[in-house]
């Protein structure tokens, strides 16, 4: 695999003008990624409020399963695995409600390989969504 941008064709599509991953030397730094379906753009798990704004109960749990089974997807695609990422932030839109069952979960995947990892809570992401994790991984 050669330096620069990489679409995975397997990933979800980018709401904007950025590739899955770029690759410099011997490190992958994944865009920020979420959990919306590859296959049909849906939220697993619901979105986080309606078209007007209005709030709605989202499964964390759904989304975030999702969001690191699309980093596995784009991983793969570069003949990687989870076990190559060595550092993950993590956006949760509501720290508060989801921290404690995002991190059941997170501990799930990720309690081996052990990553670094920072957890930010912000207001809000570009679509409705709960969680979106931006990662860098080791080629090989």
């Amino acid at each position: 695999m050669k330096d620069g941008p990489f679409i995975a064709k397997s990933g979800p599509s980018a709401m904007g003008a950025y590739p899955h991953l770029n690759k410099v030397g011997d490190l992958l730094f994944i865009s920020g990624m979420g959990p919306r379906s590859p296959i049909n753009n849906e939220i697993p798990g619901g979105p986080v409020k309606d078209e007007n704004g209005a709030p709605l109960n989202y499964d964390i749990k759904a989304q975030t399963h999702s969001v690191i089974k699309n980093i596995k997807l784009i991983l793969e695609e570069c003949g990687l695995g989870l076990e190559n990422i060595v550092d993950i932030l993590v956006f949760l839109v509501d720290m508060d409600r989801d921290f404690v069952e995002y991190n059941k979960i997170y501990e799930d995947y990720f309690s081996e390989i052990l990553p670094a990892r920072t957890t930010i809570g912000i207001d809000s992401l570009p679509s409705p969504i709960a969680i979106e994790l931006k990662v860098v991984a080791k080629f090989h």
